[in-house]
């Protein structure tokens, strides 16, 4: 096994997909800044991926004129940001199908069918051991039994389920997939 340099890592890190979901929100707050409010309100930043942000536009105009802009937009981006971008695509592919970023319903964690609420007492928690793997995962293991004391099981397998896999599938969420497949 080879070592990789500290440079090699953090650049891996950082074009992985969850960084890039990370640098999303950061480039939405501050893109009314770095474009204006004229360009602002004819564009719409979709994602990134693979350190390329795609924007979706009003209009084929507005795709021409930002394209001859971007190293300027792309230079203000990454000060913002303090990440390198490599690049900017305008588009106007996606602007009906995609609504403003305002007004995008937001879905919290909560919500979600496997949401299991951490309701344990900051005297029930452990100390983590982290100094050394196996203490981590004792600690881990310790949390995942404290969390799941409570769950009801699921009829098919007898493991712990959060409630809301339950209303929705009437069994766990690893049964639905084994029962899809």
């Amino acid at each position: 096994m080879s070592f990789k340099s500290i440079n090699q890592v953090l650049g891996n890190i950082q074009r992985s997909e969850i960084w890039q979901e990370q640098v999303f929100p950061r480039l939405l707050k501050c893109w009314v800044e770095v474009v204006g409010t004229p360009v602002a309100d004819q564009t719409r930043p979709l994602s990134i991926q693979r350190d390329v942000v795609w924007v979706a536009t009003s209009s084929s105009a507005w795709s021409q004129n930002l394209t001859f802009a971007r190293k300027n937009i792309l230079k203000k981006l990454n000060n913002h940001l303090s990440t390198s971008l490599v690049d900017i695509r305008f588009s106007t592919a996606e602007w009906k199908n995609s609504s403003r970023t305002g007004t995008q319903p937001t879905v919290s964690a909560s919500e979600h069918p496997s949401y299991v609420a951490d309701d344990l007492a900051p005297e029930k928690l452990v100390i983590p051991n982290l100094d050394n793997a196996l203490g981590t995962f004792e600690n881990w293991a310790k949390m995942m039994q404290m969390r799941s004391h409570y769950l009801p099981l699921c009829p098919q397998c007898q493991c712990p389920t959060p409630p809301g896999e339950l209303e929705r599938w009437n069994v766990c969420s690893l049964c639905v997939t084994k029962l899809l497949v």
